[in-house]
């Protein structure tokens, strides 16, 4: 099985820069880039098994380029934990987007965003006069839009910081799923394989849960009234965006309702809609049927 190379970007910060790494599956040379951006408290090895797939069928050559956005993975923690926001993560993406084109020029740029990756992708596309490359040519909006539901923002608090200590990847892989089984049926092996990257080691021994716990710092000031006033500004970006755009949405979510995945439909860029049964917060694209929704979109 190919394996994806190991990079890092330095981002400017008011702490003076960090690091961000990214991995990157297929040609580095390639004009076509797709950039693959996680969730909240995970990182860019959940993309794995789709550029796998993206890259067998695809026609052409292609660069698929997996952040592990700051503070996560095997990119640099911030210093103020209070920078661990979206307005930080899109400035992060606009430096790696930038050192991309100088290595070789991008010439078509696609963008899937699961959650927390979603958002920062509406921040790239829906803002106007950013410096891309090129405007943002067909956006993924993984289980995500302008309206996220506050009991969603709950249960997500309840574990967010918590990183725990564990004796194996096994037993972290254990103690992850008992969180996360809204993210719907996956084998032993599935749920294994995306754990290994999900863990970093302790320098007394044991494991981890790979992320700065003061990523939770910003999110637990968030409140039940700061996130419906946002809504009006996510709305707006979303309105603003340009490109051709797909929702795919757990049919279970708790996080992205019917309702605002079908109003995503009828404004804006009048999104594209893809449910599947038997999935909550958030579809892993792992399953053969979520595999085929997003290369079906971003490769015709």
């Amino acid at each position: 099985m190919p394996q994806p190379t190991l990079n890092y970007v330095t981002c400017p910060d008011p702490s003076g820069g960090h690091r961000m790494a990214w991995w990157q599956w297929g040609d580095p040379l390639a004009g076509h880039v797709i950039v693959c951006v996680h969730g909240l408290s995970r990182q860019g090895r959940d993309f794995d098994v789709l550029a796998e797939v993206l890259l067998e069928r695809a026609a052409h050559p292609l660069r698929i380029v997996c952040p592990d956005v700051a503070g996560r993975g095997r990119s640099d923690w911030l210093k103020d934990p209070l920078t661990y926001q979206i307005p930080t993560y899109v400035a992060d993406m606009l430096a790696l987007l930038a050192a991309l084109h100088e290595q070789r020029a991008v010439t078509t740029l696609d963008w899937l965003g699961t959650s927390m990756g979603g958002l920062i992708g509406m921040g790239v596309a829906g803002t106007p006069r950013l410096p891309l490359p090129v405007p943002v040519r067909r956006l993924v909006l993984n289980d995500v839009g302008p309206q996220i539901q506050w009991q969603a923002l709950q249960r997500i608090g309840t574990y967010l910081g918590n990183t725990g200590r564990f004796e194996s990847v096994e037993q972290a892989a254990a103690a992850m799923w008992a969180i996360s089984t809204s993210f719907g049926p996956h084998t032993p092996a599935q749920w294994l394989a995306l754990s290994q990257a999900m863990v970093r080691p302790l320098p007394e021994g044991g494991l981890t849960l790979h992320y700065d716990p003061a990523i939770a710092v910003p999110f637990r000031t968030v409140t039940e009234e700061s996130a419906a006033q946002g809504q009006a500004a996510l709305w707006q970006l979303y309105d603003n965006i340009r490109a051709d755009v797909l929702v795919t949405r757990g049919a279970n979510s708790d996080l992205l309702t019917r309702e605002t995945a079908l109003a995503m439909t009828g404004r804006g860029p009048k999104a594209r809609l893809a449910e599947f049964e038997g999935v909550g917060h958030a579809p892993t694209f792992v399953a053969n049927n979520q595999i085929e929704a997003v290369a079906s979109f971003l490769l015709k």
